[in-house]
């Protein structure tokens, strides 16, 4: 535990960090996981509309050093993948 007052301070900026990144990874999991649901399902609207917030947010995390940038554009290709396969397949 920590013993100095600056130490203190630091562990409770870590801890309020730590609980905003992890809400902010959680929120990006999910946007993805809508995503490939409404492409499984063959909800081609809903999941282009998911798609495109899926991108917004994955930019904004981006930005604001949640994930890499080179992370954030991998997800995007691999998303707008699976959503040009659900539109040819169907």
């Amino acid at each position: 535990m920590p013993v100095t007052k600056s130490a203190k301070k630091r562990l409770r900026q870590n801890l309020a960090r730590r609980a905003r990144n992890r809400a902010g990874r959680s929120a990006l999991k999910t946007q993805m996981r809508k995503v490939r649901e409404a492409c499984q399902n063959g909800e081609l609207e809903r999941a282009g509309a998911e798609f495109r917030l899926a991108c917004k947010k994955l930019d904004q995390a981006a930005a604001k050093g949640l994930i890499h940038r080179n992370a954030a554009a991998r997800l995007k290709s691999r998303l707008s993948k699976r959503l040009k396969a659900a539109r040819s397949a169907s």
